[in-house]
């Protein structure tokens, strides 16, 4: 007994040791992860600055800057900027240049290999070379503001570099990183090529293209597609990396639209933007307000820029939404002995170049990189036993990476006082292809920006044959030859993403472009009233209205009454008014079912959903066009109603057997995960948010999921701005889900609620409560 005692005395003795060894190591983490936190007030001085810059943090840690120089607020913006977010500026520069791998091992090595066979970081490089003084001047200013957090702080810059050590010095040409992967992010037409080329041998090509069904001027499909399906092209397609959030999901969705004075209460115009990128933690956007003698930017700002992207200036405000133009081709090249590929004029050699990739624990990798004529040869991203041989040397052309920054007409755009010169900025700025809404205090525009590539032939929708010259690009169309609007004679401008381009028009801008359900509601609302205030658009932003279950409900009601629990659900649909409230079970019975019937009908034709296009315009066309019948094998309808039964079986056995007692919130809630440590066991509980919202992929306050079937929020506007060119000081701003990717701060989530429910805040030059300051001297 006395030795049993001794024993249990012994493990008594080891169990409180390592419980206490528990407690203080995670108290030290604790304690690690607090210094990373700024202080509430701090003073630094910055090399180059010309005059002290006063920085006032607002309660929700949103700075106002008063500088003296451009250049002096553009160093205030970079410390800020790394201030509340350098691990996701190192994360985004190191996913641009592919160096993912060095911090997260194997697993982000296709995301390397794909950066370094792109060449981003190359294509910044040589872009910064051909920048203007001025804008260079800035970018260097920005890169001194950044280093001086960093050489504050080191590994203390934020919690993340705690077990890395510190990050590296920025660089101006880090800076242009962030444009060239949003460029690549919002022109990814490259996988849909593959796509198709995959089901090519199996599905005919004309009912292929309906996956992405046709809008207005659709050509006809190119018939030059190379024959048959292989091993390559599936084994690319399945190899394609996704970006590192916040650029995870397809981009096919941004709101935007504008009032002349006309249709207002104070005669000037209203504008209202909500960009749609995956929603993460932090958020790709960060608030301020910045005050020089040339004037005032305020808006969202994006970490890794010194530019105002987002926004308004003393005279304008704009927004982005993304056009879906296809500047993007991939080409299969004719491979030849002695390192040679086939071109119109005989044999070329392929260009080379030497990439060693580093990897957290594990030996380096080691990339030839191909480019032929065309582009980057994509298919090399395959090695080993997954290539095949014989199989095709695909090459990327793509517009974003032939052309220079797009920095000259975002910098452009910050100094624009009118309309006229937002156009002018719009068209320097080369890539992505967006459509670029604006007004003054006198009239409003749609602009597209960008650049088009001219082909020679094709419609861009499959990879063509790269040898014989027929499908080459012979160069660009921008500015005054895209499509414009200014001040249009109903005094309204809207765009949410569908086509812009009348049916004549005679650029040929692409094939893919998703069906104009939200620009329907749009229209619905703009038309509903003759005069409008910041509180109409607002309220707008978080309409919850689907236009898309109007067009549906007509026909899911007309499907024969069955009994029990799918006659339940349909008796709920019958008196609903296609609104996505989260209180409401019917939201989540019509996107069970219709999402369900998408699903089935591609499982039945052996499509597989990543090869789908946008499911809403699918199901749409599918029901509504008499050609959609090939797809169910006669009448879609019955196909539809199996799966309306199916779908209400299995909400049943998760949410229990009463309909009625069913809600959307408990389903469809926003997302809001840290790209990292969201995936860790135990830390990733504090790294992820999430939270009940209205709406679904179909409505303006927009819910994108992921995969058919989940109804996560994955994807929408984690920020929104409705400006009042009577007084832009009153515009309204909000973002989500802080300003902060600190998980220790108390603005790294304090704006989600605010966010779900469609409300905002204004940033006036003083603000009412103020959280802090920095002091930046010279």
């Amino acid at each position: 007994m006395k030795k049993e005692a001794k024993t249990f005395a012994r493990l008594g003795t080891w169990a409180g040791g390592l419980l206490g060894l528990l407690v203080f190591l995670g108290c030290a983490l604790w304690l690690g992860a607090w210094l990373t936190l700024p202080p509430r007030n701090e003073t630094l001085h910055i090399a180059g600055l010309s005059a002290p810059v006063q920085v006032t943090l607002d309660q929700w840690g949103i700075p106002r800057i008063k500088a003296r120089s451009e250049e002096d607020a553009a160093a205030s913006l970079g410390y800020l900027h790394a201030r509340d977010r350098m691990f996701q500026m190192d994360l985004m520069r190191r996913a641009a240049s592919g160096r993912l791998a060095e911090l997260a091992g194997p697993r982000a090595l296709n995301v390397d290999r794909l950066s370094r066979i792109l060449g981003e970081y190359q294509h910044a490089q040589a872009s910064y070379a051909a920048l203007p003084e001025p804008i260079r001047a800035v970018l260097t200013a920005y890169a001194r503001g950044v280093n001086a957090w960093i050489l504050a702080r080191g590994r203390w810059s934020a919690p993340e570099f705690l077990p890395l050590g510190a990050p590296q010095a920025w660089t101006p040409v880090d800076s242009l990183l962030w444009s060239e992967t949003i460029a690549l992010y919002l022109s990814d037409n490259f996988r849909e090529e593959l796509s198709r080329a995959r089901l090519s041998g199996t599905i005919p090509i004309a009912k292929l293209l309906q996956l992405w069904p046709p809008q207005r001027d659709t050509p006809a499909p190119d018939s030059s597609t190379p024959g048959g399906t292989t091993p390559m092209r599936q084994g690319l397609l399945n190899w394609l990396p996704n970006f590192p959030a916040p650029f995870t999901l397809p981009a096919e969705a941004s709101n935007a639209w504008a009032v002349d004075g006309h249709h207002t209460a104070t005669g000037s115009p209203l504008l209202a933007g909500d960009p749609h990128l995956s929603l993460s933690f932090p958020s790709i956007w960060y608030l301020a307000r910045i005050e020089t003698p040339g004037g005032v930017l305020a808006g969202a700002t994006a970490p890794g820029l010194p530019f105002l992207v987002i926004g308004h200036n003393a005279h304008i405000a704009w927004s982005f939404t993304t056009t879906g133009i296809d500047t993007q081709d991939l080409f299969v090249e004719t491979d030849l002995p002695g390192g040679m590929y086939a071109t119109p004029d005989g044999p070329r050699p392929y260009e080379t170049r030497r990439e060693v990739i580093h990897v957290r624990g594990a030996p380096d990798v080691v990339l030839t990189v191909r480019s032929t004529r065309h582009g980057p040869v994509i298919s090399d991203a395959l090695s080993g036993a997954r290539k095949v041989p014989g199989d095709p040397v695909l090459a990327l052309s793509a517009a974003a990476f032939k052309l220079g920054s797009a920095a000259p007409g975002i910098f452009a755009l910050n100094h624009a006082a009118s309309v006229a010169e937002a156009g002018q900025a719009a068209a320097l700025m080369t890539a992505p292809m967006q459509n670029l809404t604006v007004a003054d205090h006198d009239s409003i525009a749609l602009f597209t920006t960008g650049a088009v590539p001219v082909r020679k032939s094709g419609d861009g929708s499959v990879p063509v044959a790269g040898a014989d010259g027929l499908h080459d690009w012979t160069g660009f169309a921008s500015g005054d030859s895209l499509p414009h609007f200014v001040s249009p004679a109903s005094g309204t401008v809207e765009n949410a993403n569908e086509r812009t381009a009348p049916p004549d028009f005679p650029v040929f801008l692409g094939r893919d472009f998703p069906a104009p359900i939200r620009a329907r509601r749009i229209h619905e609302l703009l038309s509903a009233k003759s005069s409008f205030t910041p509180a109409d658009f607002q309220a707008m932003q978080a309409d919850d209205v689907s236009v898309f279950a109007h067009d549906l409900l007509p026909i899911l009601r007309a499907l024969p009454r069955e009994g029990g629990l799918t006659g339940q659900a349909q008796a709920l649909l019958a008196g609903w008014d296609g609104t996505m409230a989260m209180d409401a079970p019917q939201p989540l019975i019509f996107n069970a079912a219709v999402q369900r019937f998408v699903l089935q009908t591609l499982r039945a034709n052996h499509v597989p959903q990543a090869d789908s296009g946008p499911w809403d315009g699918f199901a749409a066309w599918l029901l509504g066009d008499p050609a959609g019948g090939t797809w169910c094998g006669g009448d879609c309808r019955p196909a539809l109603g199996r799966a309306l039964h199916d779908a209400t079986q299995e909400l049943a056995t998760t949410y229990g057997p009463d309909p009625a007692a069913w809600r959307w919130g408990s389903v469809h809630q926003a997302v809001f995960a840290h790209p990292i440590l969201g995936e860790i066991p135990v830390i990733g509980a504090f790294a992820s948010r999430r939270i009940a919202v209205p709406g679904d992929d179909t409505t303006l306050f927009r819910g994108g999921n992921g995969n058919l079937g989940d109804f996560t929020s994955l994807h929408g506007a984690a920020y929104r701005g409705v400006y009042d060119l009577a007084n832009l000081d009153a515009s309204r701003f909000v973002v989500t889900p802080g300003q902060s990717g600190n998980l220790f701060s108390p603005h790294a989530w304090d704006m989600m609620g605010l966010w779900a429910r469609g409300s905002t805040i204004t940033l006036p030059p003083n603000p009412d409560t103020v959280s802090g300051t920095v002091t930046l001297d010279p």
